[in-house]
């Protein structure tokens, strides 16, 4: 009896090991299999006129009761408000593969991106107003594939969000200081909006800067498309701030490969040069930054819905080769690390009292009056 027990734990060891060599073999494979739709492409009507003037489509916005953009967690000190506007763009939170987007009115979609926004939006809550859309987001499964629907899913989405920012440009005052922000699918629609939307225009002399976070950017092709440089110090205004963040060893090939086989913003071929990589712990100052440097890291409670800033003393390095942002070991934030070591849920409380101040520092520099 003892020996057919230890027959049994040893064939348990040798499925766990097998299990965990075909994650690691076929983790993008199996990601694919979890997550991209199954059903064809189902066209959409682009949304009414005035859709955004509905308080009901934002996440968050001024008078939106229990607004998560407006969360601040244990140990965030206090400060006066800045004077800039924040439009923000959520990261994918439609999970399911019913889609190809992500239905506005889906409750558990809601309340993930809520639960984003309170992470992400929080750290931009300085200053004057932080202004959020719900919008039909491709599905997560989309960004997985190339596919004809992949395209048309975004083109979708990025209708709605330039829907949404008209309406927010409408709302703030015509002389308001703007700060722009995006988080993975989210950065990809605000790259297009700076393209699109803003460079060449009286708006552009209003932004403060464009943080456009866990979306690989293309110094070549992308970035000159936008209109404005990488940010290089701290206090600078008019530039981007972008950075994908990963622990050692860090493995990116599914996201890399993806962002390669697309062309960039200015139609032309990405080659195999490093992405951009602005360090959140110096305002892009320095490629390295020690853990001295982090003001402080929101560390979320299990379910995300509340955080404590800690000084964890995770550091900053823009890996040379890859334009990846390497944070060492990587600290124990929760059960969302992705597969390769990536950070990308906690990519901005990593360094959220870090963007908070970045954010507060640029704000004034453009607010100064000329020397």
């Amino acid at each position: 009896m003892a020996r057919k027990f230890l027959y049994f734990i040893a064939l348990l060891i040798v499925m766990v090991i097998a299990a965990l060599l075909a994650l690691r073999i076929w983790s993008a494979e199996l990601t694919r299999f979890a997550f991209v739709p199954r059903g064809p492409f189902e066209a959409q009507q682009p949304l009414r006129a005035g859709f955004y003037d509905d308080p009901a489509m934002w996440v968050s916005r001024p008078g939106t009761a229990n607004d998560p953009a407006q969360y601040r967690p244990e140990g965030t000190p206090a400060a006066p408000r800045g004077k800039a506007w924040v439009f923000f763009i959520h990261p994918t939170s439609y999970l399911a593969r019913d889609h190809w987007n992500g239905p506005i009115d889906d409750k558990d979609t809601r309340y993930r991106t809520a639960l984003f926004v309170r992470g992400m939006a929080s750290a931009f809550n300085g200053e004057a107003a932080v202004f959020a859309p719900y919008y039909r987001q491709a599905a997560f499964g989309s960004f997985l594939v190339n596919r004809p629907e992949t395209l048309k899913a975004r083109d979708i989405a990025y209708a709605d969000v330039r829907a949404a920012f008209h309406a927010f440009i409408a709302a703030a005052p015509a002389d308001a200081p703007i700060v722009l922000a995006g988080h993975s699918q989210g950065a990809l629609h605000l790259l297009h909006l700076l393209k699109d939307e803003v460079k060449g225009t009286p708006l552009a002399r209003r932004i403060v800067a464009a943080y456009v976070i866990g979306w690989p950017v293309s110094p070549a092709h992308d970035l000159p498309a936008t209109g404005f440089e990488a940010c290089t110090a701290p206090g600078q205004t008019g530039c981007v701030m972008s950075w994908l963040s990963f622990g050692d060893p860090p493995d990116a090939r599914l996201m890399i490969d993806t962002y390669r086989a697309e062309p960039g913003l200015d139609g032309k071929p990405k080659g195999t040069e490093p992405i951009l990589c602005t360090n959140p712990l110096n305002g892009g100052a320095a490629p390295d930054a020690p853990g001295t440097a982090n003001l402080g890291t929101m560390v979320p409670a299990r379910d995300l819905t509340t955080g404590t800033l800690t000084k964890l003393g995770v550091p900053a390095r823009c890996d040379a080769k890859s334009g990846l942002l390497l944070i060492g070991e990587g600290p124990d934030l929760g059960p969302y690390v992705l597969p390769g070591n990536n950070y990308h849920v906690y990519d901005v409380p990593l360094f959220w009292a870090n963007v908070r101040a970045d954010v507060a520092k640029r704000a004034a520099a453009w607010s100064a009056p000329p020397r």
